[in-house]
């Protein structure tokens, strides 16, 4: 029987100006417009992300209406993810309501929206219900029925905290019902398989040396099957508003597929050389494990002066390898990286790292479909990093990535951190040797330029086709220098004679603004594109029929009419959960 104690209720009435709609008068002008989409934006959050039965939880919440003229009906609730039960806020039940109170039988009421910040939504004790929860805040439309949009956030209630360190050497699987903390290096090794169940919270202690990392080594394989509902959270100790980029290491797999270090092995980058951290092979369908809705947030810890693990690393993994769903949230180095291997990923989100967003190298010869970036004013560097080899530009294998159906939005001149490379920012920066074929892709608002081409080698892999773009929307890059919305604005001047036609093959690079679809807000993005949208012009590449690929994707960057997003992810700046 579920205890549901309120402790306080309602602080919301008093951030929550009086201004009722007529129930009577406005319904029919309402309806005409059918409250499709709204340029408002929300975010909630609970004041820590696991719970003790019994343990206070405070919910709070922000909106910024954008001059959103319309009423809306406001509900907000807790959803057991585990048996879908409901308890509406604030007071509990699982009677529907609106936010004031008013039940479905009686009617709900429509508000017009005003701005809240930092409010108090709802207080109540933690039930004794364990796995993961989730509170939701609905916009509805005058009869309470139709949901135009909806904020998410998800928190644990579990038994215990497990201190993790160590090696993990024989089959272990980690439950939704206990949260896990992570101090120092864990590897999985020696035939293991750590089976992490989806809803399931992994904690990373800062302070720790070395810092807290996990490693699945080549003898090692992780099952982490998360969903929808119930993501696979890995994220920092530290409190709410307080996390930092590098606050724990994060996740790194290591398989035995193919790169071009010479001899074939290599050992990861920011771990120091040992059995456990080497990668590489001749098996290019080796399998890793499985990633699907897994979000990393606040790693990419620094284990040497200049020497930082990424928020998610493959290291040699091969096709067998499945990465769908995943995002890297607030990394101190890149958001996600590869070093050679075959392994493929899909729906992949990089929000607010510190240095590059999608990074490859060593020979990675993967695919991706459906992947953003966002960069905010105190972090990134570039959208897409890809080298060849470092030393020796020529080796071989190539790497080679196949990305589709990418957006990658920039800060435009307020980034206020400075890189070590000293090079800018630019959304698509191809260097060292590398090729590649990028289609169907957005670069927009990226301080230097939305294709950068660097070193003779990758300008030779243009005149051999080793190195395409089909399908690349620019706009907005290079504004703060100056630099106009043409071609010759957009990219730097290695890449001009590439993009205009005159050299290898670039087709359908086109300036144009790819109008999204509201007010941008960090904490609460919609990058899908409004009507009218070059994004849906009829002549972008249609991805190839190879068992990978969505062909349905035909049109420019990452997002049509469905946010992929929705739910599983977290978009919210830190500073925007700091309460004073």
């Amino acid at each position: 029987m579920m205890r549901w104690q309120i402790l306080t209720c309602a602080v919301l009435l008093a951030a929550w100006p009086a201004r009722p709609a007529s129930h009577d008068s406005e319904p029919r002008q309402v309806s005409a417009t059918h409250q499709l989409e709204t340029q408002a934006a929300i975010w909630v959050w609970t004041d820590k992300y696991v719970y003790r039965p019994g343990e206070t939880v405070t919910v709070r919440w922000t909106l910024k209406p954008y001059n959103d003229p319309l009423p809306y009906t406001i509900v907000a609730y807790r959803q057991n993810n585990q048996t879908g039960a409901r308890s509406y806020l604030p007071g509990g039940g699982a009677e529907p309501k609106d936010i004031a109170g008013n039940t479905l039988e009686s009617g709900f009421r429509m508000r017009y929206l005003e701005a809240v910040e930092k409010a108090v939504l709802a207080t109540f004790q933690a039930p004794d219900e364990l796995g993961m929860h989730t509170i939701v805040v609905q916009l509805r439309d005058f009869t309470g029925t139709r949901i135009v949009k909806s904020a998410y956030f998800k928190f644990g209630i579990v038994s215990e905290e497990v201190q993790i360190t160590g090696n993990i050497e024989s089959d272990t699987t980690w439950v939704n019902t206990r949260a896990y903390r992570i101090r120092g290096l864990v590897f999985v090794r020696n035939g293991a398989t750590l089976t992490i169940e989806r809803g399931t919270f992994i904690i990373g202690e800062p302070g720790s040396q070395p810092p807290s990392a996990l490693v699945i080594t080549r003898t090692g394989r992780i099952v982490a099957n998360g969903s929808r509902s119930r993501p696979i959270i890995m994220t920092s100790s530290q409190p709410f508003g307080q996390r930092k980029p590098g606050d724990w290491g994060g996740l790194i797999l290591l398989g035995r597929a193919s790169n071009n270090w010479p001899g074939g092995e290599g050992f990861i980058e920011g771990l120091p050389d040992s059995p456990d951290t080497r990668y590489g092979g001749n098996d290019d369908t080796h399998s890793c494990g499985f990633l699907r809705y897994v979000r990393v947030e606040f790693a990419g810890a620094e284990f040497q002066p200049n020497n930082e693990v990424n928020g998610i690393t493959w290291g040699s993994c091969g096709t067998g390898t499945v990465s769908e769903y995943l995002q890297v949230h607030y990394g101190f180095d890149d958001a996600f990286e590869w070093f050679g291997g075959t392994n493929n990923a899909k729906y992949l989100v990089a929000t607010y790292a510190r240095d590059d967003y999608f990074d490859g190298q060593i020979g990675w010869r993967g695919k991706v479909q459906h992947a953003l970036a966002v960069v905010n004013e105190d972090n990134g560097n570039r959208g897409i990093e890809m080298d060849n080899n470092e030393t020796n530009h020529a080796l071989q294998p190539l790497s080679k990535p196949q990305f589709y159906n990418v957006t990658l939005v920039g800060v435009g001149d307020r980034l206020t951190q400075s890189f070590d490379e000293g090079t800018g920012v630019a959304a698509v920066f191809l260097r060292r040797g590398s090729g590649g074929v990028y289609n169907n892709m957005i670069a927009y608002n990226w301080i230097t330029a939305g294709v950068d081409l660097r070193d003779a080698r990758t300008l030779e892999n243009l005149d051999s086709g080793e190195l395409t773009m089909d399908g690349i929307i620019l706009w907005n890059n290079g504004r703060s220098s100056g630099r106009p919305n043409n071609l010759e604005g957009q990219v730097t001047a290695s890449a001009l004679p590439f993009v205009r036609g005159e050299r290898g093959r670039a087709r359908n690079i086109l300036v144009a603004d790819p109008m999204l679809r509201r007010p941008f807000e960090f904490s609460d993005p919609d990058f899908r594109p409004r009507l009218g949208s070059p994004v849906f012009r009829a002549n972008w590449v249609q991805p190839p029929d190879d068992g990978f690929f969505d062909q349905w994707a035909t049109w420019s960057g990452a997002f049509g009419d469905l946010n992929w997003t929705e739910e599983w992810t977290n978009f919210i700046q830190e500073q925007d959960l700091r309460v004073p």
